[in-house]
């Protein structure tokens, strides 16, 4: 009877996670397994898992058990397990891809023919820190302001710049790479007086790319601006509902704001105040006693609360028409 080395096993658990979630992707490859994070995190440490988490294994990852548990793969198998002509195909495709990106949007067509013959159901699974699964410059379009709510931010209060990259980054892995179902474009206009933002988007137009989400019916929404994403990668969107800001910004447009910006006196913020359901667009201006949420449009009052109402508040960098 062959010995089993749990150690080795243990080690290729740990390739195979890497291949299918990335360096730093415990807790995506525990919830696809339905584990807890922290129970694979043990068993990735020094425990080998029970029969049934390395079949799941075995079952999302593609590989042959044998393999897993030996380090031989059957001959069955020869071609799901973590090397042979599977890794061939995948060594192969990469470099093509590299030097000739236009052969990526075939090679994907082609696949997606293959699992439509096949009928299998593609579950996009990157790597959490494989920044070409983030479509470059597109910026997550996350809810509504000013009199709708911000449906995807569930947080009261803003998280800081490096948490708000992780759960953009979550949001745009989720819907990349799903079919496109409409664009929209139109021209960008600055609201943030930074000269490095300013030449980024000088006479530019950007698209709106409506993405079909996980759900049935789901859309999700990108701005696709790599200039005003390399300026600001953590930086996200908000439609407009209203024109308390009109003629500068008017209902149905999009402006584009980063967590890592704080609102500065007299320059237009996206503001959450206590006891307010969604976020509001204004001008803003603090005082000791108060801060005062200023409307553009004459119909308007200014409205004042208390600073310590005031949950946050961030700059609005610039705004795009529809």
């Amino acid at each position: 009877m062959q010995n089993i080395d749990e150690k080795a096993i243990i080690q290729r658990i740990r390739e195979l996670r890497t291949r299918f979630a990335g360096e730093r992707g415990k807790s995506k490859f525990a919830r696809s397994l339905g584990i807890s994070p922290s129970t694979y995190s043990y068993y990735e440490d020094d425990r080998v898992p029970p029969i049934e988490t390395l079949l799941a294994i075995c079952q999302i990852t593609g590989a042959d058990l044998q393999w897993l548990l030996t380090g031989q793969q059957s001959s069955s198998a020869a071609g799901f397990s973590a090397g042979g002509p599977t890794k061939a195909l995948l060594d192969q495709i990469g470099p093509i891809v590299s030097e000739h990106h236009e052969m990526a949007e075939a090679i994907a067509a082609f696949v997606d023919l293959l699992c439509e013959k096949k009928g299998i159901q593609k579950e996009l699974m990157p790597s959490e820190n494989d920044a070409g699964h983030r479509k470059s410059g597109w910026i997550p379009v996350l809810g509504r302001t000013a009199a709708g709510i911000v449906h995807c931010w569930n947080e009261m209060t803003l998280p800081g710049s490096s948490e708000a990259v992780t759960k953009l980054d979550e949001l745009v892995r989720q819907h990349t790479g799903k079919k496109i179902v409409g664009t929209a474009d139109g021209p960008v206009a600055v609201d943030f007086e930074l000269a490095e933002l300013s030449a980024a988007v000088s006479n530019i137009r950007v698209s709106l790319i409506r993405v079909s989400g996980g759900g049935q019916g789901q859309v999700v929404e990108f701005i696709d601006c790599d200039k005003i994403a390399a300026v600001f990668p953590d930086s996200f969107a908000l439609h407009v509902d209203g024109d308390s800001m009109s003629p500068r910004i008017n209902d149905g447009d999009i402006i584009i704001t980063s967590p890592s910006v704080p609102a500065s006196d007299g320059q237009l913020a996206v503001a959450h105040i206590t006891d307010q359901i969604g976020v509001t667009c204004k001008l803003i201006r603090t005082t000791p006693q108060g801060v005062h949420l200023i409307p553009i449009n004459e119909k308007y009052d200014t409205k004042v609360v208390p600073r310590k109402n005031l949950l946050w508040a961030i700059s609005v960098l610039c705004h795009v028409n529809l």
